[in-house]
């Protein structure tokens, strides 16, 4: 039987901070924000005998998972159930306004990351800290596990002329803690005065998978089905900088890829010389039903992770737009802006955190020479900084 993680929801009667007794609370959820029961939050918090629930807010997506596909706002509304408000933090703005926060003393953050620089709600999370460091409110972090494990440190970090809703402060692609460890890391590094409680959990050993928890998956975000999806996100959505599918539109998200004019055996023979660890690729051909291509026959892979301690999702991701780059460089194409609120800035630099891996695939720099350099910046990072923030053995 898989060992009892209890999470921050699970625990905050026992450890909701005593100078925030009575405090009237705002309250930031999604789909996953669930105790280990399926009992979602805003149904448990609003019986809560030490804060009134004010208001909620929601992430991209909303607070039900109501918006499927990526980049599509929405605004806010009145919860039928409780008649509370609902502000959307991805929509007008991204950043609650000191109206949103004018009722409320402190804002309590429930939301689960997949572990990757790129997922939108641990910036949702750092504007809030922003907002509430700028208005004297206080934060209440109720953290989760990190799904694809807190030991692995992969990628390049965020350069910050980089800087976008996909990246707003230095990590890198895969950044191995847990969302709690990262509002540690931003408070002290961005916002020192902020009034910042983590409730941590109890049972959670960095070496645990998602599946070695306990705990059900539940959605975070409607192209994340599952824990093979997030073990390869933080490569595969290096895609969404490119004219190639990531596989939205399909039952299996990111861990599908191709284009129309890819053929797939010829791509998984490429694929094969790189010899990836812990991964194989297998051609096929789908047929996307939104997003890009949709309609379309498409070629290309499925990835099959076989050993997830030895993989690097990081580098698969690389290694694709490398070689769909190198077998079809006149249909390969990188997306123009805007992407994520970003008018300017090249999405793939961006999401890689500069200009510097599209100029090396484009220059046809080897692969094991820019996984050296992405090696050596994200072990840099994890002994000179991310190990000061970890919270978990």
């Amino acid at each position: 039987m898989p060992p009892r993680v209890s999470i921050g929801l699970d625990l905050i009667g026992r450890r909701w901070p005593r100078r925030l007794s009575g405090a009237r609370a705002g309250l930031v959820v999604h789909p996953a924000s669930v105790n280990r029961n399926l009992i979602h939050a805003s149904s448990l918090l609003m019986k809560s005998a030490h804060f009134r629930l004010a208001v909620f807010f929601g992430p991209q997506h909303g607070i039900g998972g109501e918006t499927q596909d990526n980049m599509i706002e929405w605004e806010g509304f009145t919860d039928k159930i409780t008649g509370l408000p609902v502000y959307s933090l991805y929509g007008r703005t991204r950043k609650p306004s000191k109206e949103m926060l004018r009722d409320i003393d402190v804002m309590v953050v429930d939301l689960q990351d997949v572990g990757a620089r790129y997922y939108t709600f641990i910036w949702t999370m750092a504007l809030i800290m922003e907002a509430c460091s700028e208005t004297g409110k206080s934060v209440v972090i109720l953290d989760r596990p990190n799904p694809i494990s807190g030991r692995h440190v992969e990628g390049p970090l965020l350069e910050p002329a980089y800087r976008s809703f996909v990246g707003l402060h230095r990590l890198p692609a895969r950044h191995g803690m847990t969302i709690g460890e990262i509002a540690l890391y931003v408070k002290d590094q961005n916002y020192p005065a902020l009034d910042l409680q983590v409730i941590p959990m109890q049972g959670w050993k960095r070496s645990m998978w998602h599946d070695m928890t306990g705990l059900a998956w539940v959605m975070p975000s409607p192209n994340m089905p599952t824990l093979d999806s997030a073990t390869v996100y933080p490569g595969m959505c290096l895609l969404e900088g490119t004219d190639l599918s990531e596989g939205r539109g399909t039952t299996r998200p990111f861990e599908i890829f191709g284009a129309p004019f890819i053929d797939p055996h010829v791509l998984s023979r490429k694929m094969k010389e790189y010899r990836l660890p812990g991964v194989v690729f297998r051609p096929l051909y789908f047929q996307p039903t939104f997003q890009k291509h949709a309609g379309t026959l498409c070629g290309g892979c499925q990835i099959h992770v076989t050993d997830r301690q030895a993989f690097r999702p990081f580098q698969l991701g690389v290694s694709i737009l490398k070689a769909v780059h190198e077998l079809y460089p006149r249909e390969f194409k990188w997306k123009n802006p805007p992407y994520e609120y970003e008018e300017q800035l090249m999405p793939i630099d961006i999401l890689s955190g500069s200009d510097r891996l599209r100029k090396d695939i484009v220059s046809g720099v080897s692969l094991k020479k820019m996984t050296q350099r992405w090696l050596e910046e994200s072990e840099l990072f994890d002994k000179a900084v991310r190990r000061s923030y970890l919270l978990y053995p």
